[in-house]
């Protein structure tokens, strides 16, 4: 496959399509889910040099999303209603953790080393 043609398949990956969801309709409530998209791509090439001779080729694409919650429209109104990410929380609170225990050690040496 040609760099050129790798590069313009991937500009169809990054539409407004992959961000907002199909709206769904229950009753008087429409939701549309939002979606965080990241997209990245890659290029390269090749030459023939020496008497060894060379070739080249590349390529590379990446795309990845994740949720960012929801518009939720009702009687005229519309509400952003943000999706929770359990995994960002507790990661975060597992590194408080460790930042406050690592802050009672040293206050703990500090204080036994002026009780000498």
């Amino acid at each position: 496959m040609d760099i050129m043609e790798l590069v313009e398949k991937t500009k169809d990956g990054a539409t407004v399509q992959r961000v907002f969801g199909e709206p769904i309709t229950r009753g008087d409530v429409t939701v549309i889910p939002v979606a965080r998209v990241a997209q990245g791509g890659g290029g390269g090439s090749g030459a023939s040099e020496g008497d060894h001779g060379g070739q080249g080729s590349g390529g590379g694409y990446g795309l990845g999303a994740t949720p960012a919650g929801v518009f939720v429209i009702k009687d005229g109104e519309v509400r952003w209603q943000p999706a929770v990410d359990v995994t960002r929380i507790v990661l975060g609170g597992q590194v408080v953790a460790v930042v406050l225990l690592l802050t009672v050690r040293a206050v703990v040496k500090r204080w036994r080393k002026g009780r000498r």
